[in-house]
Formats: structure tokens, C-alpha cells, sequence
């Protein structure tokens, strides 16, 4: 049966108002991290306009900031574009997960939203979609819509606010810290179970081992080494699972 018409509003406004809920407590990190990453564009050699530009389209913070070393040497565009996608990988997981929920719409709906997805509106609606029966419903379209489209525009600003304080910060500021703190706030409350905890661990040893490597090539050994301890430990779980069962 279909909601009366003032109804189906208020729902709809109670979804995006819960979406922005749920998802605040990671604006703040996030402004940080559009911040450092728009300073960073300026400050690899970007003009305003491509850092606006690199900002928009690209839209992911990680492989901006990972690409910017390697556009700066001069790295072959096959290694920028392969490195960049190795770092996303992680956004296949979060679309496969995803879209169960979102299947009926539309294709460029879909289209959209997946752009618009980012690690803080999928940790927001997870846990709270994640096992309920019915999926597609309204509320969780405006919940999603509402975090992922508010994230988009707090990068954004917050990436324009890095890029005019770019020319003027001073390269003697240690924005690297700065980013990894808001990236840690950001990254922390996905980590809650133990394989995730190893490839947290296993990336994070070998990126600090292998940081004398050329072209930043130890955070593409980091991910790959991270996806390999995170899988090998996900089995390791399930075998225990099994056997405690038998």
C-alpha cells in the first residue's frame, strides 16, 4: 500500500535528517583530510582550476593524495591509474554490499550514489541496514543519500578552502600528520573485527618498511600486502568457526 503523500514526506524527511545524524561525527575528520588533500594539490604543482578539477572527478581523497608524489616525478600514467585503483579496491567491497539495497533504481541513480559513496555514509548505514529483511526501502535511500551527499559537499568545500590556502601555507608545516590523524579518525570505527584488524596492521608495517622504495611503490605493496593478511585471516576465522562447530 502506498503512503499518503504527506506521510511519505515526513519519512523521507526523517531518513535524511537520521542520515546526517549518523554520519556527523565523522565531518570533522573529513573537512581536515579535504583541507590537507587541497593543499596538497597546490602545493605538487596543480593549478587552482585542475585542483578543483582533480577534486570534483576524482573525488577520493587516498588516491589523490597517493597520485600527487607520482604525477610530481613524472611516473607513467599506467602506474598513477593502477596504484589509484589498488587504493580504491575497497570501494568494490563497499558496492557489493551496497547494492542489494539499491538494485531497483535506476541506473544513473546508481551511477550517482556510487560516486557519491565514501568510507563514512557506508560505516553509517551498515550497521544499521545491514540486517534488516527488506531492502530498497525509502528510508534507507534517504538515509544514504542524505550522508554520501553531504560528504560530497563537505570535501568539496573543504578541498577549495586547501586549495586558496595552499599558495600561503608554508611547506615547513607537517600537513602529512595532519592527514594521517584525520585519516585515522576516519578509518578507526570500520576496524572492528580481526581480520580487518590484521590488514590494518599488515598494511601499516610494510608501508613503514618499505617507504625507501622510488614512486611511493611501498603504499601499493601496503594495500596488496593488507588484502592478503585481511583474506588470510578472514579464512583463518572461518576454519575456527568450523571446527568449534564440529
Amino acid at each position: 500500500m502506498d503512503l499518503p503523500v504527506d506521510n511519505h514526506h515526513a519519512l523521507r524527511k526523517a531518513a535524511f535528517l537520521s542520515g546526517l545524524r549518523a554520519s556527523q561525527t565523522g565531518f570533522v575528520a573529513l573537512s581536515v583530510w579535504g583541507i590537507v588533500t587541497g593543499v596538497a594539490m597546490v602545493k605538487s604543482g596543480l593549478t587552482e582550476h585542475a585542483a578543483i578539477a582533480m577534486s570534483v572527478l576524482v573525488y577520493a581523497g587516498s588516491a589523490q593524495l597517493t597520485s600527487l608524489p607520482l604525477i610530481a616525478a613524472g611516473a607513467p600514467l599506467w602506474l598513477i591509474f593502477a596504484i589509484g585503483c589498488i587504493v580504491n579496491l575497497r570501494f568494490l567491497i563497499f558496492g557489493a554490499a551496497l547494492h542489494p539495497f539499491f538494485q531497483n533504481m535506476s541506473w544513473p541513480k546508481r551511477l550517482l550514489l556510487g560516486y557519491l559513496t565514501v568510507d563514512i555514509c557506508f560505516v553509517a548505514f551498515m550497521p544499521r541496514f545491514a540486517d534488516q529483511p527488506e531492502r530498497g526501502t525509502t528510508e534507507q535511500r534517504w538515509f544514504y543519500f542524505a550522508s554520501a551527499s553531504v560528504c560530497w559537499l563537505l570535501w568539496q568545500l573543504a578541498s577549495c578552502v586547501g586549495i586558496a590556502l595552499g599558495s600561503v601555507v608554508p611547506s615547513a608545516w607537517s600537513l602529512e600528520f595532519s592527514a594521517i590523524l584525520a585519516l585515522l579518525a576516519i578509518v578507526l570505527p570500520i576496524v572492528k573485527s580481526k581480520p580487518m584488524v590484521v590488514s590494518v596492521a599488515v598494511a601499516g608495517c610494510v608501508a613503514w618498511l618499505a617507504q625507501p622504495l622510488p614512486l611511493k611503490l611501498g603504499l601499493l605493496l601496503a594495500v596488496l600486502a593488507g588484502i592478503a593478511g585481511g583474506m588470510w585471516a578472514e579464512q583463518a576465522e572461518h576454519k575456527r568457526v568450523k571446527n568449534d562447530e564440529l
